[in-house]
């Protein structure tokens, strides 16, 4: 078994395992999933079905995500992330069963879709909470970055190629093939010993009240952190308008630039290529000595593209379709640097809860700017809700860089109690 040695190089090997192993896990979810919603979508021909299934994804981590942080914080992560990736594979094993015999019912993919949801709410935060241990904190953000660029990847290669499998497999086939991925995953993590934080424990009146008495503490903690308060809060108003936005996408193909399913299909495949772009960047790059300003620049780019795509006139479809690739380049720009600061500054034995409210506070938000995406498109036209997205894409630069709590949020870790740790670094005449 691989003892992972953050401070020499051998931790490089046994993290390799691991990011190769989750690959796999990743690119087979991306194929369940496609096929997952295209049965949806020919066995019932239903909007609402579609968007309940999205709800049940969608619950479980906002739902749980809060409860789920002091849980991971307690646990053995190593443990969580495998128990996650198992309960995953099981629930593609039962699909794939009640395929076989003929049985599958829509209310089981709802089951099955928000068992995976549950799990995901667990291994994500679990996942991100050990890589602080994993790796120096030089190499936090490159980590984040090839992360971004293996989402795009996955974004790119999973739905064509679902599409095509599909078509000549039936989906009891593809279920396995997410099955085995998964254990492929399990075996990666397995192999290796990860590095576990110190624990405080608060017991008392039970093991279900100590959970929630961390989990209060938890908030307590990020509460207590006005820095971290500011950039949770810029977190859920990007989520609230540029999810919705992009929800929008096909409208705006079809409504605005009167295209069809190439013409999406393109929309899709420049975002998830424009993430591998950002991704493998930030992963070679590593961004700037101070990661905020890394994050500054991507809203920058991320705002101005999504302007772009608002202001683009009907017959300007390659100009936005550009745009597109780079909102997904900015993307991991943005993204691997926070992921990165907040590995660096939240102490170890809190990043679970750290990890689970951003989280869960994050995915709150969807639900509510789909509800309001729909009328103000509607009302107002498509194109402003891209519009009033990069707006505030770009006033979200000015208050990461103009709040000073925000600004130099990386400079001041905190412990377990929230006090403030004082870096050897920062001691030192600048």
């Amino acid at each position: 078994m691989w003892l992972i040695d953050r401070s020499q190089s051998s931790w490089k090997y046994p993290f390799a395992l691991i990011w190769i192993g989750q690959a796999f896990s990743l690119f087979g979810s991306g194929l369940a999933g496609f096929a997952i919603i295209w049965w949806l979508t020919a066995a019932t021909g239903s909007a609402t079905v579609l968007a309940t299934a999205t709800l049940a994804t969608l619950l479980p981590g906002i739902l749980i995500g809060p409860l789920a942080g002091p849980l991971i914080d307690r646990w053995d992560r190593r443990a969580v992330i495998m128990v996650a990736d198992l309960t995953g594979a099981l629930g593609a094993a039962a699909l794939a069963a009640l395929f076989w015999i003929h049985a599958l019912a829509v209310w089981h993919v709802y089951l099955v879709m928000a068992l995976r949801s549950l799990a995901g709410a667990f291994h994500w935060p679990a996942m991100q909470a050990s890589m602080s241990l994993m790796a120096p904190e030089r190499h936090l953000a490159r980590i984040g970055g090839l992360n971004q660029m293996l989402q795009g990847a996955t974004n790119i290669a999973a739905p064509p190629l679902g599409a095509l499998l599909i078509a000549i497999w039936p989906l009891h086939a593809l279920m396995l093939i997410d099955v085995v991925t998964a254990l492929i995953a399990v075996a990666g993590v397995g192999l290796v010993r990860f590095p576990r934080p110190p624990r405080t424990v608060h017991d008392s009146g039970g093991a279900l009240t100590g959970v929630v008495t961390e989990m209060i503490a938890g908030l307590r903690y990020i509460g207590r952190w006005h820095g971290l308060m500011i950039v949770m809060a810029m977190a859920a108003l990007i989520n609230l308008l540029l999810t919705p936005a992009f929800s929008l996408l096909p409208i705006l193909v079809t409504k605005h630039f009167g295209g069809g399913a190439i013409q999406l299909a393109w929309m899709n495949a420049a975002n998830g290529a424009g993430i591998v772009l950002g991704g493998l960047m930030i992963g070679v790059w590593g961004g700037f000595r101070r990661r905020m300003h890394t994050v500054a620049v991507g809203l920058v780019g991320l705002g101005v593209s999504i302007l772009v795509i608002g202001a683009a006139p009907a017959t300007a479809f390659m100009p936005a379709l550009a745009a597109v690739a780079m909102v997904g380049a900015m993307s991991p720009v943005v993204n691997a640097p926070v992921i990165a600061i907040v590995q660096s500054v939240v102490t170890p034995e809190m990043q679970g809860r750290v990890f689970t409210a951003l989280g869960s506070v994050s995915m709150a938000m969807t639900p509510l700017g789909l509800l309001v995406a729909g009328p103000v498109a509607d009302a107002f036209g498509v194109q402003v809700w891209y519009l009033l997205g990069g707006s505030v894409c770009l006033l979200m630069t000015l208050l990461a860089l103009g709040i000073p709590a925000v600004r130099d949020l990386e400079d001041h870790p905190r412990d377990g109690e929230g006090n403030t740790v004082v870096r050897a670094e920062n001691v030192l005449p600048r």
